[in-house]
């Protein structure tokens, strides 16, 4: 069973075995819905209870859009004012004389020229750039992500299979009983201490598959005894993007 995949209604949906769940769990989020499935579920019994509670899944989540909207937290607008930067990767938009959308790389980052008659009060031209952002910072993230994986892996001996970059929204990283860990694009976002935090958190489930006292004693002993201010850190911070 895949640990990701895209509904075409409900975003993208993250699939989490959990050996002592007895039924499946939806949790929707504003972009997609987080599933946590007993061992030995099929694929088939899975896309069965999607569609069944697919209405109900969506209502849901317009309903937390809404909120997102009032409070002022929903997504930005994005035009020629729209760009982000982090230490590891920036991306920006910028106006050209072309008649097509093209992209041009720079030193960590990627620029968009948008053509002059772009309008950006379009709700269809702006879910466009939208995808091509987040195609983009996954392009940039995978060249940086799990090499720093690797580096934090090798120098506290934690050792993983392989490393895969997604675009969730809903979680920061995973990892599976196989020590595949699959890390969000988002995370090249992040305060660089924030990022060693979740790459910390999740190769310590290659070691503690779970969240018992071993494993918090365990990432303390990485963190210098903040793994459990950090997580909450992590909770409250805002990429303010998408």
């Amino acid at each position: 069973m895949p640990t990701t995949f895209t509904d075409d209604m409900l975003g993208l949906i993250t699939v989490r075995v959990n050996v002592r769940a007895r039924r499946i769990i939806m949790r929707p989020g504003v972009e997609g819905v987080e599933v946590t499935v007993p061992p030995r579920t099929t694929e088939r019994l899975l896309a069965d209870t999607l569609n069944h509670f697919r209405q109900r899944l969506r209502a849901r989540q317009l309903e937390m859009q809404k909120v997102a909207e009032e409070k002022g937290t929903g997504r930005p607008r994005i035009d020629l004012d729209f760009h982000f930067k982090s230490d590891l990767v920036s991306i920006r938009l910028e106006g050209g004389t072309r008649k097509s959308f093209c992209l041009r790389t720079e030193p960590g980052g990627v620029v968009i020229v948008c053509p002059p008659e772009t309008d950006f009060d379009d709700p269809a031209r702006q879910e466009w750039l939208r995808r091509a952002v987040e195609r983009a910072l996954r392009q940039l993230a995978e060249r940086v992500l799990p090499e720093r994986l690797r580096a934090l892996s090798a120098l506290h001996g934690l050792p993983f299979n392989v490393c895969k970059v997604n675009v969730s929204k809903g979680r920061w990283g995973s990892c599976s009983v196989r020590r595949d860990i699959n890390l969000s694009c988002y995370l090249a976002l992040l305060p660089a201490h924030l990022r060693e935090y979740v790459m910390l958190h999740e190769l310590c489930h290659t070691r503690e598959m779970n969240h018992g006292p071993r494993f918090w004693a365990l990432l303390d002993s990485l963190t210098g005894g903040r793994a459990k201010a950090l997580r909450k850190e992590l909770q409250e911070h805002r990429t303010g993007i998408l």
